[in-house]
C-alpha cells in the first residue's frame, strides 16, 4: 500500500471540515487560552483521523459506484492503486485509534465522536438512500463537530449557533446533492441511486427555504438580548454583509458556474469567496476581541 494513495484516500482537503470544532472556543472568547486552544487542536486532529476512516469506508463500499463519476473515479480505490481489504483494515485502525484517543480526551467530546462515526457508517450502508434523511445526515456530522469542540472545553452551546450550524450545513448538503445531479445527469443515479428522489426544482426549493432560514437565523442572532448580553455587544449585526455575500456568492457557483459539489475546495479555490469569508472572520473577531 502506497503511503501517498493512503494519505489522498484520507481525503486530507476535507479536513477543513472538522474546523467547525474550533467554533465554540471562537464564540466563547477563549481563543487566547492557551490551554483550550490546545484541547480544541487536539480535538480538531482527533476528527481529521476519525473521517478519514469514515471516508475510507465510503470508498470501499462505493467502489463500483465512484468509478463511473468523473471525479471520484480518481480516488486510489475506486482506481485500483489500493485493495479494498488492506482499506477496510486501515478504516478500522484509524477509527479505533481516534476514539480512543477521543475519550483521554474527554468522555463527553468520546461520546460525540462515537455517535458521529455511527451515524456516518449508518449512512454509507443503508440512510444515504433514505431521501431527505440523507442530507440530514450529512448536516449532523457539521453540528456533531461544533458539539465536540464545546464539550472539550467545557463550554456550554449557544441554540442560536446550534440553529445557525444546522442550517448552514442544510444549505451546503442540498447544494451538494444538486450539483451531483446536474453534472451526473442521465447517469446521476446509477452513481448515486437516491438522486432519482430528487430533481433540481425539488433541491431549489429546499435549498430556497433553508437559505432564507439561514440568513434570517444568523441576523436574529447577532441582535438577540440573550447574544448582546453574552458579548456585551450588538456590534455583530455589522457581520451580516459578509454572510450574505458568502451565501449568494456560494450560489451563483452552484446555479451558474456548477460547482458545490466540494465546498472545502470551492471556498479556497474561489477568490470572491474566500475573502468573504476571511472578512467574516475578521470583523467578527475584531469586534469580540478587540473591539468589544
Amino acid at each position: 500500500m502506497n503511503i501517498g494513495d493512503l494519505i489522498r484516500s484520507l481525503r486530507p482537503s476535507q479536513w477543513t471540515k472538522n474546523l467547525f470544532v474550533f467554533a465554540a472556543l471562537v464564540f466563547a472568547r477563549k481563543i487566547l487560552d492557551g490551554p483550550l486552544v490546545l484541547r480544541t487542536l487536539a480535538a480538531f486532529g482527533i476528527f481529521c483521523l476519525l473521517s478519514g476512516s469514515i471516508y475510507l469506508v465510503n470508498d470501499v463500499l462505493d467502489y463500483e459506484e465512484d468509478r463511473i463519476h468523473p471525479k471520484k473515479s480518481r480516488r486510489p480505490i475506486a482506481a485500483g492503486l489500493i485493495r479494498r481489504g488492506p482499506a477496510a483494515g486501515m478504516a478500522v485502525v484509524l477509527a479505533a485509534v481516534s476514539l480512543a484517543c477521543a475519550f483521554v480526551l474527554n468522555p463527553g467530546f468520546f461520546i460525540v465522536g462515537a455517535v458521529y462515526f455511527v451515524l456516518q457508517i449508518a449512512y454509507s450502508i443503508k440512510l444515504k438512500h433514505v431521501v431527505i434523511l440523507d442530507v440530514f445526515i450529512v448536516a449532523s456530522g457539521f453540528v456533531l463537530r461544533v458539539m465536540a469542540g464545546g464539550l472539550v472545553i467545557h463550554v456550554p452551546l449557544s441554540s442560536w449557533l446550534l440553529i445557525c450550524t444546522t442550517l448552514l450545513a442544510l444549505f451546503i448538503a442540498m447544494s451538494k446533492r444538486r450539483h451531483e445531479l446536474v453534472l451526473l445527469e442521465e447517469n446521476a443515479s446509477a452513481h448515486r441511486p437516491i438522486l432519482k428522489e430528487y430533481s433540481a426544482y425539488l433541491l431549489d426549493q429546499m435549498i430556497s427555504v433553508v437559505t432564507a432560514s439561514t440568513v434570517i437565523a444568523y441576523c436574529l442572532y447577532t441582535v438577540s438580548e440573550d447574544t448582546v448580553k453574552k458579548f456585551g455587544t450588538s456590534d455583530l449585526i455589522y457581520t451580516t454583509p459578509f454572510v450574505l455575500y458568502g451565501i449568494f456568492r456560494y450560489l451563483y457557483l452552484v446555479h451558474k458556474k456548477g460547482e458545490g459539489g466540494s465546498p472545502e475546495e470551492l471556498i479556497l479555490k474561489d477568490k470572491p469567496l474566500a475573502v468573504s469569508v476571511l472578512l467574516w472572520i475578521a470583523t467578527a473577531v475584531g469586534i469580540l476581541y478587540i473591539f468589544k
